[in-house]
């Protein structure tokens, strides 16, 4: 039996009731455009599905406090997280409003209410996040060395980008988050909802200082952990990481929300500031201008909405979807592109041109000449990045640009050889 509702943030959700013979009824909860998982093993605890459930697979997670395992159907992955009756529905509404925010965060399929043969249960249901990279990978895996100092960042502008849009975490830790390459930099993704709470009006600034405390709690006592199990390089200083963060993450609050006093000649500025925080990827709603309280002055206030800048135009030039620093470098290649047929043509060429000259003869070319090291679970974009970092590097060796052919060629060469990986 199964009936359609709407959800609270406005989606339609599939509600199935489902009997399993000899056990008690279960209820799903899902988004339109899924799969139904009628044939998972429900009638079971999910701790107990290994032996029974021939959709499991594995991927590289984190450490969670409750069991969660990934299924494949029909070619795409799912996380299903096991939690206490009615929790999941609650974790599922809070990702939803997330979602609807345009924050970065898993995104939610459905939940499911269970009566398995020991107690109730609630199973929380997302899609698993791709090219996702656990904390404790950062650590143990020697390729990505060069990530890990771009984590502080990563976790700081997470923080700054919930607080900005009135979310309260509640629980910043690194195990509650997943980090994606984004152009040799970290993007960080929230993966735990179940202490989220959003305000829409209002966000109290004691409520951002009580986010970082448990943050700088959360996060120190991870690293002592794993600084005890002897997972964690010697280098790391253990004890400082959570006021490091802290302290990158009030600087990035501080650069995004001050407010400039300009005089009414100094109009300019207001360009000047929306360019700045543009280039920080950080897209602009509002622009406020109040006269101050001697009147011959006025109060510049932005007001910022999300940081998909440079990704809201990659994805409408190109139809490309990256993350913010790779799409960020790839439309700066199109503007590029686009200066140099203007040049060339003595005419101004319109950025749709230029967009589609370089997707087809400079981008996709790029990648097909190192289509040898190319895998299904690879991130174009951010392979394309690399690529870029090497035809930089090969270029200033040569004191000229090599060009995207040279680069490829030369990094096919060197990765298709044995022993060497990409990170």
């Amino acid at each position: 039996m199964a009936r359609r509702t709407a959800s609270k943030s406005g989606r339609l959700i599939w509600i199935s009731v489902i009997r399993v013979q000899h056990y008690p009824e279960f209820i799903t909860s899902l988004r339109s455009g899924y799969p139904n998982f009628a044939d998972l093993p429900w009638e079971y605890p999910v701790s107990d599905w290994a032996d029974r459930c021939n959709n499991l697979v594995q991927v590289t997670q984190g450490v969670s406090r409750h069991p969660i395992l990934f299924v494949n159907i029909d070619g795409a992955v799912y996380a299903l997280k096991e939690l206490p009756l009615a929790v999941a529905e609650k974790e599922y509404l809070a990702l939803s409003g997330l979602e609807d925010m345009r924050l970065p965060a898993v995104i939610p399929v459905g939940h499911v209410q269970t009566n398995t043969l020991d107690s109730p249960r609630s199973i929380l249901i997302t899609n698993h996040l791709k090219y996702s990279i656990p904390y404790r990978t950062l650590f143990q895996s020697s390729s990505l060395i060069t990530y890990r100092k771009h984590l502080l960042d990563a976790v700081s502008s997470l923080l700054v980008q919930l607080h900005l849009a009135g979310v309260y975490w509640g629980d910043c830790s690194l195990s509650n988050t997943l980090f994606r390459r984004d152009a040799g930099t970290l993007q960080a993704y929230l993966v735990d909802a179940e202490t989220l709470e959003i305000f829409p009006d209002y966000f109290p600034p004691t409520h951002r200082h009580q986010e970082l405390d448990i943050m700088e709690e959360n996060i120190n006592g991870e690293l002592l952990e794993m600084h005890a199990e002897d997972q964690l390089p010697a280098d790391i200083p253990v004890h400082d990481v959570g006021a490091y963060i802290r302290l990158r993450y009030q600087k990035l609050w501080e650069q995004i929300t001050w407010e400039d006093i300009i005089n009414p000649n100094e109009q300019y500025l207001i360009q000047e500031r929306i360019q700045a925080l543009n280039s920080l990827g950080y897209s602009v709603g509002e622009v406020e201008l109040l006269p101050t309280q001697g009147g011959n002055q006025l109060r510049l206030r932005v007001v910022v909405t999300d940081r998909n800048y440079h990704r809201d135009q990659l994805l409408s030039l190109t139809g490309l979807e990256a993350e913010e620093m790779q799409a960020r470098k790839l439309v700066n290649e199109i503007h590029e592109t686009r200066a140099l047929l203007s040049s060339a043509e003595n005419r101004n060429v319109p950025v749709s041109v230029a967009s589609y000259h370089w997707l087809k003869n400079i981008y996709e070319p790029t990648l097909s000449a190192i289509t040898p090291l190319i895998r299904p679970d690879m991130n174009l974009p951010e392979l394309y990045c690399q690529v870029l970092e090497h035809k930089w590097y090969m270029s200033e060796k040569a004191h000229h640009d090599v060009g995207h052919q040279a680069a490829a060629q030369d990094y096919l060469r060197k990765y298709a050889s044995p022993g060497n990986h990409i990170s």
